[in-house]
């Protein structure tokens, strides 16, 4: 489903990427929603697709992970949790759907002003580009791609998520 679903611990030990040197976790906090990603099976005919972060307490994340079946109409979502792993940064987690599996979920970029994210894993297998908001400017989402092609990425797999959620 949504940026947090499923991520199973798939990255490589040896991996060149990195996340950001900081997130603040408090403005992290509220709705993102999935603007692009890399096809993952568990978001199979997702549209309209969002996630919603809850701070528990100083480590501990609640998430909320919603779309749109596109073809019958129907509301797909699930609730997890993510484990802040790097509480120097805040800027890796890990997510847990289902005990006993974690994956790592690291923000590899992230607007000043918090309006856009862009978060992955270190073997480059999942990733998801979110916006505060269910569109985004043209041009940012080109330079962001293009950003993401220099980390190593195959933005040829990047598949825009539909928002004509009425």
């Amino acid at each position: 489903m949504a940026s947090l679903f499923t991520l199973l611990g798939c990255g490589s030990a040896d991996s060149d990427l990195q996340a950001v040197a900081n997130v603040d976790a408090q403005r992290y906090m509220g709705k993102w929603y999935d603007i692009a990603s890399f096809p993952q099976r568990f978001q199979k005919d997702c549209k309209c697709t969002s996630a919603e972060y809850k701070l528990l307490d100083d480590e501990t994340v609640e998430v909320f992970n919603r779309c749109i079946d596109s073809k019958t109409g129907k509301v797909k979502d699930i609730t997890g949790k993510a484990f802040i792993a790097d509480k120097t940064t805040n800027a890796k987690l890990k997510v847990q759907f289902f005990w006993p599996f974690k994956g790592d979920y690291w923000v590899i970029e992230l607007a000043e002003d918090y309006s856009y994210a862009v978060v992955s894993e270190p073997g480059k297998e999942y990733l998801w580009i979110l916006s505060r908001t269910p569109n985004m400017d043209e041009q940012l989402y080109t330079d962001i791609v293009s950003r993401l092609k220099e980390k190593g990425f195959d933005t040829g797999k990047i598949v825009r998520t539909v928002h004509d959620c009425d």
